[in-house]
């Protein structure tokens, strides 16, 4: 309306616009149900327009509409402002000439100005007028009341399609916070699992060179179908003991002589399968479980490693002595192919070192 008519907003127009932004209809594009709301409402009353306004800050915009030739107007030129200001009733204007204190807004139907107009307010549930389903004529007429009964119907299912809209919106709202929260939960299950792992790999690995600890050994031992899967065939157990290794630490230091023992610990890992198990044992120590393996193909590996190690690039030359004993199939852990294995890298030891000895039998020197 133009300022020669000034409405003032309802008292509780932050709490009308609140309701208004809660179902984010404003600017959306056109919709089957509510453009079929309009048509129904020209054929009800039997005129050339009809739309759903909305009363948004300082514009109406219009959801639905037919027979208007414009999208959205002004605030201060809407009737259906003056209809939001009484809720409670239909605003029904039969000739806006005859009604000198209501100007006339500047939309057109069919290029003339705009003379009927009538106007149901929509309401949100707690009352808040939203807007208005209006019928629009650019010549004078008188809805029957038939008719005006029929555009509150319209006007209610045009509120029941608004509360659908919200209650879809805010379903999609929480699935959207409940797929959120799942995630976070999955989130901080694969990390409460990686730290599991983690700590599960410290406990059972060795920090220095990566290979299995003697605690995971003592765990491999008191699992009876972990030993029978390793100990079907015969196997071959190998004991590993880096020659001098005191020297290295007295002459050379602690880190050159860490850098030795993950040296030892890479040229084993080089040398082994996959399910092969490789164990730092002791400070210099290693123990090297071999299934399946009979002595001589053992021997093969014992002395892969050994040379290895002879080349590591090292600012020393490093070697090592190994002990080889062969273990046929039991269920339990054989103590006796550890003693011999054991005997056997004491036999390396005692007999020069830096090499590869079976069962107190040497086979191969340096």
């Amino acid at each position: 309306m133009s300022a020669a008519y000034p409405l003032l907003p309802p008292p509780d127009e932050t709490r009308r616009q609140a309701a208004l932004d809660a179902y984010a209809v404003v600017d959306t594009v056109p919709e089957q149900a509510y453009d079929d709301i309009v048509r129904l409402a020209v054929t009800l009353c039997d005129v050339p327009a009809a739309a759903i306004s909305l009363i948004d800050h300082d514009r109406q915009w219009f959801k639905a509409q037919i027979g208007l030739d414009a999208r959205q107007t002004a605030r201060s030129e809407a009737i259906c402002e003056r209809a939001i200001q009484q809720p409670d009733r239909v605003l029904v204007i039969e000739d806006l000439q005859a009604q000198t204190e209501v100007p006339r807004p500047a939309i057109k139907i069919d290029g003339d100005p705009l003379r009927f107009y009538a106007g149901v307010p929509l309401l949100s549930p707690d009352g808040q007028a939203l807007g208005t389903v209006c019928v629009l004529d650019n010549k004078p007429r008188t809805l029957t009341t038939a008719q005006i009964e029929g555009l509150e119907v319209l006007a209610r299912q045009t509120q029941h399609l608004l509360e659908l809209r919200r209650y879809a919106m805010e379903q999609r709202r929480l699935l959207s916070e409940r797929e959120a929260f799942a995630q976070r939960l999955e989130d901080a299950r694969a990390d409460l699992q990686r730290r599991n792992d983690l700590l599960q790999h410290s406990a059972t690995h060795d920090a220095l060179t990566g290979l299995l600890n003697r605690a995971a050994l003592a765990q491999l031992r008191e699992n009876p179908d972990a030993m029978l899967q390793l100990q079907k065939a015969p196997y071959t157990l190998m004991l590993l003991d880096v020659d001098h290794f005191k020297e290295v630490n007295d002459r050379h230091g602690h880190l050159l002589g860490d850098r030795a023992l993950r040296a030892v610990a890479d040229a084993v890992a080089a040398s082994i399968r996959e399910h092969d198990v490789a164990v730092r044992y002791g400070g210099e120590e290693f123990l090297i479980l071999l299934p399946e393996t009979r002595l001589a193909a053992a021997v093969q590996v014992a002395e892969r490693i050994r040379q290895r190690i002879a080349l590591a690039p090292l600012p020393f030359s490093l070697t090592v002595s190994i002990g080889l004993a062969a273990g046929e199939p039991t269920r339990d852990w054989s103590e006796q192919v550890f003693d011999r294995a054991d005997q056997a890298l004491y036999k390396a030891k005692s007999t020069g070192r830096n090499r590869v000895v079976v069962d107190d039998t040497p086979l191969h020197h340096a």
